[in-house]
């Protein structure tokens, strides 16, 4: 794997700060939520950046899914707030049953 440079380090630490604080208000307040996970590549950041809200169970995921719109302009604001700008917020954010590994 090739190593980051210091503009994808820097990259890499806005999103999982981002990603860190959205998972902690997230586990707090949507039942059944396991983590946050994200894929990114850097070379298409912020483009490719896509966040998953991993739940328990499909019931989980269909009693959280009227909250994703609150949750995809959470990301978009608190980006926003790093400096980095999503064209398409809907594209960045979404709830699932599968983890990381899957």
């Amino acid at each position: 794997m090739k190593k980051l440079s210091a503009v994808q380090l820097k990259q890499q630490a806005l999103v999982f700060s981002v990603a860190d604080s959205l998972e902690a208000q997230a586990l707090e307040e949507l039942n059944g939520m396991q983590q946050c996970w994200f894929d990114v590549q850097y070379h298409q950041f912020p483009g490719s950046l896509l966040l998953r809200f991993q739940f328990e169970n499909k019931e989980a995921v269909s009693n959280a899914e009227p909250e994703l719109k609150k949750w995809q302009r959470k990301l978009s604001a608190a980006l926003l707030k790093k400096g980095v700008v999503l064209k398409d917020m809907r594209r960045h954010l979404i709830f699932t049953t599968q983890g990381p590994e899957e």
